[in-house]
């Protein structure tokens, strides 16, 4: 079995076992739990291909074909991973320091106070982030990420490290996407294994004794006499067993590259996938804070911004928009309590077993998954919004919805839930804010 990372309070220095990457035992084990398959090999060759790609926590490295390409290269800066990887001290150790004790190591969001918190600290490996400017299905922006390092997310325990500098922001950003990159395809390698392989005969992603092998000048000689073996006109069939293996790794690497290359593109592909706001129609007031709706509550616009509460409240409890549904008809957070994010139905729902049958979970909770937690709409009523609290935030967590939430995209219908009324929601949400309530102030 593989060894497991072992963790220390941030500030401590003492480490007692070799700080590694955790395979992810519970995504192999789900396929094997559904499919009836042996998925040990698959998550034992995937392991030792990130490993090899992307080095280790103390060490992180980057695959050749990344370093070699501009665009690739652009996304993540060796040097500043180097400095939110490895022990605190001597100008590196960023993540571990300030990220690891609730996202773990391995950035699979189950660092030593996980269990704890509410909600979960986020598990990078799925490739998914909930609050972000871009669309759904798309990955966040640079920007988005280093916003959330910058000022916290207000309600959870990610608080703002006001001894983070600009510089710190930044590296800490590569580094999330790194164990991002790291853990989705650690993940596809799986996926790619279960679904193309057939891992009861034997079937590899790679034969990685074979790969260990394969040097450059190794690779080089091999394909000098694979040419030669083809100019010669010889029969396939007699190829020596050794050409055999040599291009069966080749065929295996040139997969890995391909879900490599496609990981990088999605996360560059961000910046043109921004969700652009529009403003309001000049006749909606739209207040950016809890301040500015009290202020235009009592102002020549008072009236104007009454109507749009009235409207607001009238697409939030209606059939279409359904706001109500889950939040409750009051914003209270109190409609549907009962459903779990993406993280959960990952390894429970979307593998046929249920969230609340504890006991059948046993074997994968054993393997580090965290215990199911339903996900809590937002009780408006507190005005603390994850995601951020401007309009344009708000804009975008109803147009778009929230990615690995039950919260889906808004679906407009003409007549009755048009895209001009997401202004009228907004407003009538910042009516819901009790006046005891703390005012949310977005950093900038």
């Amino acid at each position: 079995m593989f060894a497991i990372a072992f963790f220390v309070v941030a500030g401590c220095a003492r480490e007692e076992k070799p700080v590694v990457f955790e395979p992810n035992l519970v995504h192999a084990l789900k396929y094997q739990i559904k499919e009836d398959i042996p998925t040990d090999q698959a998550l034992q060759d995937a392991n030792w291909i990130t490993h090899r790609l992307f080095g280790t926590p103390d060490e992180p490295t980057l695959p050749e074909m990344v370093i070699e390409d501009e665009d690739f290269a652009s996304l993540i800066n060796m040097e500043r991973l180097k400095r939110a990887a490895g022990p605190d001290g001597e100008g590196r150790g960023l993540y571990r320091k300030h990220c690891a004790l609730c996202h773990g190591v391995t950035g699979n969001g189950r660092g030593e106070t996980a269990a704890v918190l509410r909600p979960y600290p986020r598990d990078y490996r799925m490739g998914i982030f909930k609050f972000k400017s871009t669309k759904r299905g798309s990955k966040p922006t640079r920007e988005d990420i280093a916003k959330q390092i910058r000022n916290g997310i207000p309600g959870t325990a990610m608080v703002k490290i006001k001894e983070l500098g600009e510089q710190d922001v930044q590296a800490l950003t590569d580094y999330v996407i790194y164990l991002s990159i790291r853990g989705e395809l650690e993940r596809s390698l799986i996926d790619d294994a279960v679904f193309e392989l057939d891992l009861e005969g034997g079937d590899r992603i790679l034969d990685t004794e074979f790969a260990t092998t394969m040097d450059k000048e190794t690779i080089e000689f091999l394909e000098d006499k694979i040419e030669a073996w083809e100019d010669a006109g010889e029969k396939e069939e007699d190829q020596p067993a050794e050409l055999d293996d040599f291009e069966l790794y080749q065929e295996s690497w040139e997969i890995v590259e391909d879900i490599v290359a496609g990981l990088f593109e999605d996360w560059l592909d961000a910046e043109d996938d921004v969700v652009e706001v529009p403003e309001p129609a000049a006749d909606i007031p739209v207040a950016d804070s809890r301040a500015e709706f009290v202020e235009l509550s009592q102002g020549d616009q008072a009236d104007a911004l009454a109507a749009s509460v009235k409207r607001g409240q009238e697409v939030f409890v209606g059939k279409i928009a359904a706001c109500s549904k889950c939040h409750g008809e009051k914003g209270l957070g109190n409609g549907q309590t009962t459903d779990y994010d993406d993280w959960t139905k990952d390894w429970t729902s979307r593998v046929g077993l249920k969230p609340e049958d504890y006991d059948s979970l046993v074997p994968l909770i054993a393997r580090g998954a965290l215990p199911p937690v339903n996900a809590i709409p937002r009780n408006f009523a507190e005005g603390i919004f994850h995601g951020g609290s401007t309009a344009a935030d708000l804009y975008r967590r109803i147009t778009v919805g929230i990615e690995g939430s039950p919260m889906p995209a808004a679906t407009f219908v003409e007549g009755q839930f048009e895209e001009a009324d997401v202004w009228h929601i907004i407003n009538f949400i910042r009516s819901l804010q009790n006046e005891d309530a703390p005012v949310a102030v977005d950093a900038t």
